[in-house]
C-alpha cells in the first residue's frame, strides 16, 4: 500500500518560513518523480513544484519561484519543501504527490498518488 505522509505545516507570519516534508513507503521511490501541489477554499488545486525521480530536475509555479525548493532524499524516501518569504496568499493545504511521468512537472490529472496534505497559513 503506498502512503505519501506529509508533515511541517501550520501558522507562520508573512515573511516568514516553513519546511514541508514528505515520507514515502509502498512504492519504489527513485522511480517517480515527486512534487507539491495546493489547494487553496474554493480553488483548484494547483502546480507549486516537483523534481524528477533522480533530482537533476526542478520546476516551479511562478508564483513560488525564488522563494520555495524542492529537494528529495532516495536514500531514506523523502521529499521536502523549504518555503521562504511566505505571503497571505501560499495560505492553503499542501499536497505531497508522486508521479511516474519523466520531467519535474505536471498536472494534478498526472498524479499517480497522492497525500492527504497538510494546512499552511500564513498570516499577514
Amino acid at each position: 500500500q503506498v502512503q505519501l505522509v506529509e508533515s511541517g505545516g501550520g501558522l507562520v507570519q508573512a515573511g516568514g518560513s516553513l519546511v514541508l516534508s514528505c515520507s514515502a513507503s509502498g512504492l519504489t521511490f527513485n522511480s517517480y518523480a515527486m512534487g507539491w501541489f495546493r489547494q487553496a477554499p474554493g480553488k483548484e488545486r494547483e502546480f507549486v513544484a516537483g523534481i524528477s525521480w533522480r533530482g537533476d530536475s526542478t520546476a516551479y509555479a511562478d508564483s513560488v519561484q525564488g522563494r520555495f525548493t524542492i529537494s528529495r532524499d532516495n536514500a531514506k524516501n523523502t521529499a521536502h519543501q523549504q518555503m521562504n518569504s511566505l505571503k497571505s496568499e501560499d495560505t492553503a493545504s499542501y499536497y505531497c504527490a508522486a508521479s511516474r511521468r519523466s520531467g519535474s512537472k505536471w498536472s494534478p490529472s498526472g498524479t499517480d498518488y497522492w497525500g492527504k496534505g497538510t494546512l499552511v497559513t500564513v498570516s499577514s
